[in-house]
């Protein structure tokens, strides 16, 4: 199997603008000030806005879009019509393709609780003058992991399909080895006179 220019850039693609969404979630992520109640006695939580949350899903889901574009352009690895055994390269495919899926895993856990976590906003009203009002938000650096994650899934994916590639027999191997045989038994069998005639 030839690597296809096509679906080596639209990975790299996905890949790319997931890690921007994945670099802006971080960048937004929701912060919070505690402000007293002009009413009554009490304080509450004041969050900014949640635009770390959209730009955490956008780029889960576009990283999910391009793991299943490499898997099912490979058929994962398990379901195609076959490596060549004993290679390099099948080696190299099995090797990048656990890193890519290990990355892939743990950048889209990052997103999915990233995400999660910052659109939680607590609602708790404390005594003004009391105990200090704690406003949960997302730590640094969830985003910013699944970030690099994201890199390090695009790595491994484009060396996942490039070794694939070069790993994909197609099935050609075997009709190959089936054709020289019918034309070697077909030869031996003729007449030797036959033979003669022929060369």
């Amino acid at each position: 199997m030839a690597i296809s220019v096509p679906i080596l850039a639209l990975i790299t693609s996905l890949h790319l603008i997931a890690f921007v969404f994945a670099v802006g979630a971080e960048r937004r992520r929701s912060s919070a000030k505690v402000v007293a109640d002009q009413y009554d006695e009490r304080t509450y939580c004041v969050y900014t806005t949640d635009a770390s949350t959209v730009y955490g899903l956008c780029a889960f889901g576009l990283l999910l879009l391009s793991q299943t574009v490499v898997n099912g352009v490979t058929r994962c690895l398990c379901c195609g019509k076959g490596l060549v055994s004993g290679s390099s390269s099948t080696t190299c495919a099995i090797v990048f393709f656990v890193i890519s899926w290990i990355s892939f895993l743990g950048a889209e856990a990052c997103l999915l609780a990233g995400s999660a976590r910052n659109a939680y906003h607590t609602r708790y009203r404390g005594i003004f003058g009391g105990d200090d009002l704690s406003c949960a938000t997302l730590r640094k650096g969830v985003f910013a992991g699944g970030a690099a994650l994201t890199l390090l899934s695009l790595l491994g994916s484009i060396f996942f399909y490039w070794a694939h590639s070069r790993a994909d027999t197609g099935g050609w191997q075997k009709h190959e080895n089936e054709g020289l045989g019918m034309t070697s038994s077909a030869y031996a069998q003729q007449p030797p006179e036959f033979r003669k005639v022929q060369l």
